[in-house]
């Protein structure tokens, strides 16, 4: 179990920030610093909140997370629509505990927009009344993600530009929130952001960089390695729960090309196929995002990045 250390020995630091694509080495380099450090692990992936997906998301197992403190990792139910606001608010939380117990907080993931949620300012969307989300999502069912991509350009043509037309979640979320507040979305991230509750410049922050064939690679051998240690059963319980298909849990890589393999729609290699298509499509928007989003935030490749930040949280 990770120790609390001598906060002279890491710097000033408040937190550890470790992004960047998946299959990139963010766990294990989480977990040696936490064992270096006295570190406490805390999860900034949207995925590997469920608990319905632990195989497929490439969660920590047991025996890494018994070694050291993890937290935010399945703990919240399929039918959850987690919104980044709700992460933000049980990170802080778990922030603090750290903190108080004298362990450093290092929060590792691939979702940009927790990451910048936490150092840069969340929006401030008034909330979106049920009987509005539960009539669009009523409205929207059967309907192809570009036919609804179409209406919100109708209606709010400068999100819609910033969305990809196969998202229908977060169209869903944009239509909610114009319909509600009659103002775009585009206009609450930019005019109605909250201050940052721990700027990056109190942080050692980077995001690792991994060459994309070799990325590829990792991705494609990893999604296989997953077949044989669940990911169809693990599936097929989600399946089983006949869950809104906009759900996030729903989306997440291998679930929809694994549900219409067992549904008979799909053969299992081309499940497999677009499962690892998905995963490299979102892995590369994922570096993307990191270099132009997140300021502050230094790249570095995963064999140099112990040392690397090892010595950044020394200073």
């Amino acid at each position: 179990m990770s120790q609390a250390a001598d906060p002279a020995q890491r710097g000033k630091a408040k937190a550890v920030l470790i992004a960047g694509p998946t299959a990139s080495g963010k766990s294990a380099l989480a977990l040696a610093l936490a064992e270096r450090f006295g570190g406490v692990v805390i999860n900034a992936d949207s995925m590997q909140v469920y608990r319905d997906l632990q195989v497929i998301t490439a969660r920590p197992g047991p025996g890494d997370m018994a070694g050291v403190p993890h937290r935010l990792y399945g703990t919240v139910d399929g039918a959850v629509n987690f919104s980044v606001a709700r992460w933000l608010q049980a990170a802080l939380a778990e922030i603090a505990a750290a903190e108080a117990e004298g362990l450093l907080p290092i929060l590792i993931g691939g979702t940009g927009l927790y990451f910048k949620a936490l150092t840069q300012g969340i929006s401030d969307i008034p909330p979106v009344p049920d009987e509005v989300r539960q009539t669009l999502r009523a409205e929207a069912e059967g309907l192809a993600a570009p036919a609804l991509h179409a209406r919100l350009a109708a209606l709010d043509p400068v999100t819609a530009a910033r969305l990809r037309p196969n998202d229908p979640q977060r169209t869903l979320r944009a239509l909610e929130v114009f319909i509600a507040t009659g103002r775009p979305l585009a206009h609450w991230q930019e005019d109605g952001r909250s201050a940052p509750a721990l700027p990056v410049g109190q942080c050692v922050a980077a995001f690792l960089t991994v060459e994309r064939s070799v990325l590829r690679q990792r991705i494609d051998d990893r999604f296989v390695a997953m077949m044989t240690t669940g990911a169809l059963d693990e599936v097929a319980a989600l399946a089983s729960r006949r869950l809104d298909p906009a759900l996030p849990v729903m989306r997440a890589h291998g679930v929809p090309g694994l549900i219409a393999h067992l549904g008979g729609e799909m053969s299992l290699a081309d499940a497999i196929a677009r499962g690892q298509k998905d995963t490299r499509a979102y892995a590369k928007r994922q570096e993307t995002w990191f270099r132009h989003q997140m300021a502050g935030f230094v790249a570095l490749a995963p064999d140099t990045a112990l040392a690397a930040l090892t010595t950044a949280l020394q200073d």
